[in-house]
């Protein structure tokens, strides 16, 4: 029995924090992050918006993504072993194929690429207004710096252009109010998911 999970969302929604909080509860569950798929940044290229492209698609090796998660699709087991995620013990006495194993992808442009849209059991997605997106932003820390200008400049208009493409890409997507307090988002995606199971099991 296998279960995959999309957290999308908008940059600085909270979709790491909601993952994080669900990995610890549901049961054999791994995490495949978006953001691992980046591509070096002499490989980004600089846009017509003067900003390197780092919000776009094909910033990311999508390709190399989806053969992780199709990894996980053939053997959850061997795959949660080798990340090191602890299995429960009814899936290690028996047959681990048996079993409920659970992966969540989580990521800025999860339904974006075509291939994958397919894969996924639930999907859901927090947004978050333009101020307060504006402001968390501010205060993250990147590995890249945020050039001055880049997000009213290029974030928040790809964000705008991919949720758009996403809409009409992906109609099953559940939307979570961002601004809600964390621990009500993780509430409501985690009932839902367990509704889910009860209705597949």
């Amino acid at each position: 029995m296998k279960l995959i999970v999309g957290i999308g969302g908008v940059t600085n929604g909270g979709k790491t924090t909601l993952t994080n909080k669900l990995v610890k509860t549901l049961p054999n569950c791994c995490v495949v992050h978006q953001d691992d798929f980046f591509k070096k940044p002499a490989q980004i290229e600089v846009g017509e918006d003067g900003f390197r492209q780092w919000d776009v698609i094909t910033s990311l090796d999508m390709e190399a993504m989806f053969n992780t998660v199709k990894g996980w699709q053939e053997n959850p087991a061997k795959f949660a072993r080798s990340h090191g995620v602890s299995l429960s013990p009814e899936v290690e006495e028996s047959d681990p194929e048996t079993g409920l194993h659970i992966l969540i992808v989580e990521g800025f442009l999860l339904y974006n690429y075509k291939p994958m849209v397919d894969i996924y059991d639930k999907c859901y997605y927090i947004a978050i207004p333009y101020e307060e997106c504006k402001q968390r932003r501010s205060t993250r820390q990147y590995k890249v710096a945020d050039p001055p200008g880049l997000f009213d400049g290029h974030v928040w208009p790809m964000y705008l252009k991919h949720r758009k493409e996403m809409e009409n890409n992906c109609n099953c997507i559940e939307y979570l109010d961002g601004l809600k307090p964390q621990e009500e988002i993780y509430n409501q995606v985690y009932e839902s998911i367990q509704n889910t199971l009860l209705n597949i099991l």
